[in-house]
């Protein structure tokens, strides 16, 4: 089994979902008490704020790529960087390792292309929705993302940062959410990309109007997929 390096802290709260659903997808694919060769370094998220906040993505890609180094040097065999917002400089981070960075715009990309979704609606930070980059990657694999409105877009950011971060998951945030996803699937959406981690403690990608995509368990699943490949190829050999 190789080991899987995680960059996580931001927040804590989805951390906690990375570490639990990727031991349980080693414990479901290999059986008994099975769980996964993990290795992480959390970061103090209040300095990532502050650098996303000030738009010095320079100093967070410095500070995100001196973690994957020393993940490297500590024995991972490949990177997950726990966020979305973050893979605004992913392309920095996996130049200053040399092990693979597991990107979580592809594997989410390659999930919805399989399922035949092309006009997804993007429910994520503000940062995440307005910056380019993850509509920029997502149309390499063919799919158009779309945003809520600025007000929507507002909201949703809100409720990520000022209570999900928090471990705060309220009812009434949950409703204002699903009323953005009524309205992306009134205007055209064919499904939803839970495009922030922390999204999937108030949404339940399987209970909503349109396809529900968890990027944070299909980063997950993708992790568990490279730890256990060579398990895989032995087998099939």
């Amino acid at each position: 089994m190789k080991t899987i390096g995680l960059i996580g802290g931001m927040s804590f709260e989805s951390s906690a979902v990375y570490y639990r659903q990727i031991n349980e997808a080693v414990r479901a694919r290999l059986g008994g008490l099975a769980s996964a060769e993990v290795i992480m370094h959390s970061v103090n998220f209040e300095e990532i704020v502050a650098m996303q906040k000030a738009s010095r993505w320079d100093q967070a890609a410095d500070r995100l790529a001196k973690a994957a180094e020393g993940l490297e040097r500590a024995g991972a065999d490949c990177i997950l960087i726990c966020t979305n917002t973050m893979h605004l400089i992913a392309d920095e981070v996996a130049g200053r390792v040399s092990i693979p960075l597991i990107n979580i715009i592809d594997v989410t990309a390659t999930s919805l292309a399989a399922s035949g979704a092309r006009r997804p609606l993007l429910l994520a930070t503000r940062y995440t929705m307005e910056q380019g980059f993850y509509a920029e990657r997502m149309r390499k694999h063919g799919i158009e993302i779309m945003v809520p409105d600025a007000d929507d877009r507002t909201a949703t950011h809100n409720i990520i940062f000022d209570e999900l971060c928090a471990g705060s998951v309220r009812d009434c945030s949950r409703e204002t959410l699903l009323g953005i996803i009524e309205k992306a699937r009134t205007a055209g959406a064919d499904s939803v990309i839970l495009g922030c981690t922390e999204i999937c403690m108030i949404l339940d990608p399987a209970a909503l109007s349109l396809p529900g995509f968890d990027s944070t368990t299909i980063h997950a699943e993708g992790a568990v997929d490279f730890a256990l490949s060579a398990e895989r190829d032995r087998k099939a050999a």
